[in-house]
């Protein structure tokens, strides 16, 4: 299966199905916080959209629980591509539409109010804050060079259909930037969980759903721990991956 590779590509274990998942050294690569959000709440019936969706690792964990029409969309070419092959390799192009474009643009390939489930992991970091990386693929991944938080809530909006649910994974400094700008952008927060790296370490990470044209009032959920004391993964990941 080797032989599929280009220069700088890798063959990783996606763990879920048996799948692969081709990724680049010199580009950003998926992790931990992927797969949290791909779990995050039940898969819904409906049409599924992810933004910045790199090498389709949220939609091909999607389909692998179940779902059937997932479009991702990148505006690296070089991902984009990536994120095909990816969905071909799996068997899974049969459900899951790659495109390659920038979702700032959205009204120029999707219609309005089409999807029932918007995902989002977005750059985290905004331009001017963090430390960079001198490789272009992941320095826009980690900082808003492409797209800020609003640009990320404008496609919300846009492509979201009333009552339809949006999900995404962030950084704990940027909450209250976060739950602010979805509100003024008609998506209600509802549900709001916190990741913990170790029981006993402070979050770093929250997940959030929010709900277009939504009635007020959040629930926190109990915290998601991704590592036991001992370093090793929590019942609730091992879950995930489908792990005894």
């Amino acid at each position: 299966m080797t032989d599929i590779l280009r220069p700088h590509e890798r063959l990783d274990d996606l763990v879920l199905d048996g799948m692969k998942l081709i990724q680049r050294d010199d580009q950003f690569c998926f992790s931990i916080d992927t797969v949290l959000l791909a779990h995050f709440g039940p898969v819904l019936r409906g049409p599924a959209l992810d933004l910045g969706t790199g090498t389709a690792a949220i939609p091909l964990i999607l389909t692998a629980r179940g779902a059937t029409d997932v479009t991702g969309v990148e505006l690296n070419p070089v991902m984009a591509d990536i994120a095909r092959r990816n969905a071909a390799l799996n068997g899974r192009d049969d459900r899951i539409r790659i495109v390659e474009g920038d979702y700032r643009r959205i009204k120029e390939w999707s219609p309005s109010g089409y999807y029932s489930v918007v995902y989002a992991n977005p750059p985290y970091r905004e331009k001017s804050r963090g430390a960079y990386s001198e490789t272009d693929g992941i320095r826009r991944a980690r900082h808003e060079e492409t797209a800020t938080l609003d640009d990320v809530m404008e496609a919300v909006k846009y492509a979201l259909k009333y009552r339809g649910r949006f999900r995404m994974v962030h950084i704990t400094e940027r909450l209250t930037d976060i739950l602010e700008s979805m509100r003024r952008h008609g998506v209600e927060p509802k549900t709001l969980q916190m990741i913990h790296g170790r029981p006993d370490k402070k979050a770093k990470l929250f997940l959030v759903e929010g709900v277009r044209g939504g009635s007020a009032g959040l629930e926190i959920w109990p915290p998601l721990i991704v590592h036991e004391a001992d370093g090793s993964y929590s019942r609730a990941v091992l879950d995930m991956y489908g792990k005894e």
